[in-house]
């Protein structure tokens, strides 16, 4: 059984300058952002700690940031995520997905970079975790959680606080965007 902590994340854009822009990002300039986001990850992620990262990873070559990053790096492509599966893999992630169903203590979870109106086994109490979205509002739905950056404090948040989370939704939840 797998011992240590699953976290999720997405959207860091490490090496692009115009995030900072169109996020509105508190950084006073793009090498901020990136060391930010590594000494925030790695403050939390073990290095045996597995971890999700749901789409627009980086613009450009990835490994000089995951040689910097704790854990088993799991990458689900998103739309700024412009290299190969192979790429991926001989970047430094362990696996490379578009989209991946998994089980975490017996809750089934649909991860990717989109969120989505419905997944597989939405109707049954799956929950569906995304990114894409950076702060941008989008209408409530149960069981869905946006793990990026710009909503999480830069960090990754670890699947027992986003069950917590969503355990807890409301539709007017502040969580839910």
């Amino acid at each position: 059984m797998f011992t240590h902590k699953i976290w999720f994340t997405s959207d860091q854009h490490f090496n692009h300058d115009k995030v900072l822009e169109l996020s509105n990002r508190c950084f006073i300039d793009i090498d901020e952002m990136n060391e930010t986001i590594i000494e925030r990850w790695n403050k939390v992620v073990k290095p045996k700690d597995k971890v999700y990262t749901l789409g627009d990873f980086s613009f450009g070559n990835p490994k000089p940031f995951l040689d910097k990053l704790n854990g088993y790096k799991i990458l689900i492509r998103g739309n700024h995520d412009k290299y190969s599966f192979n790429k991926a893999l001989n970047s430094g992630f362990k696996e490379a997905h578009d989209l991946k169903d998994i089980k975490i203590n017996d809750i089934k979870v649909t991860v990717c970079h989109y969120p989505m109106y419905s997944w597989n086994r939405s109707h049954k109490g799956s929950i569906n975790l995304h990114g894409h979205i950076h702060q941008n509002k989008i209408e409530f739905l149960k069981n869905r959680y946006h793990v990026g950056v710009d909503t999480n404090n830069f960090t990754p948040i670890e699947f027992d606080e986003v069950y917590s989370i969503i355990q807890g939704q409301q539709e007017f939840s502040n969580y839910i965007f």
